[in-house]
């Protein structure tokens, strides 16, 4: 019984190492650039100035059925996937825009690359792209993202956007900052493109 407690807490000390490594460097990972124009109770309006991403389509309808394969393809680009066998750092948040016509995972790029210094990728299905200057609306939740916490937020951001008289078009697009092994601290997103004018 004594070695089996021992085992456990040796366990458990080797499962929170990990953790903080991860979590310390999550916290090291560059971020997609925004600032925040304005602060409600339960969501936040954003600028994000025009980022590079590498995206790709799915015929996908669900998180499940793009997050794998999705990820895959542009984390193969970002790991030497490329014309230049180039190593490209990985940023935060992974972008999924999940819907009924075109699906689509995005990685942005670090903010030293643009389209036009981004080495080709070898996957034709990877695709090079720059965004435009959005306002957009920010809803945040924890843990791991499911299917159902995507309609959930997308639904209570909608809400809120309609309480607040605020107008929104596009998809409801969601933002995950967190790899999979990491448990503690998750930060998802939902975000939506919202017609804004500075106050």
């Amino acid at each position: 019984m004594k070695m089996f407690f021992l085992i456990l807490t040796a366990s458990i000390l080797i499962i929170l190492s990990l953790q903080s490594f991860t979590i310390m460097s999550a916290n090291n990972t560059e971020e997609q650039k925004y600032s925040v124009v304005r602060k409600y109770k339960d969501f936040e309006i954003r600028f994000y100035p025009s980022a590079t991403i590498a995206t790709i389509n799915s015929n996908a309808k669900t998180y499940k059925d793009l997050s794998g394969p999705g990820f895959r393809k542009l984390a193969g680009y970002i790991f030497g996937g490329n014309v230049a066998n180039t190593k490209i750092s990985m940023t935060s948040p992974v972008q999924m825009d999940i819907n009924d016509s075109v699906s689509t995972m995005s990685f942005v790029m670090p903010s030293e690359y643009t389209k036009e210094n981004l080495p080709k990728p070898n996957d034709p299905n990877v695709l090079i792209k720059n965004t435009p200057d959005e306002y957009a609306a920010v809803i945040r939740f924890s843990g791991y993202a499911s299917d159902e916490d995507l309609k959930f937020y997308s639904e209570k951001l909608q809400n809120l956007l309609k309480e607040n008289k605020i107008s929104s078009f596009g998809n409801y697009r969601f933002l995950g900052y967190n790899p999979p092994f990491q448990f503690i601290g998750r930060r998802n997103e939902i975000i939506v493109t919202v017609d804004w004018k500075e106050k």
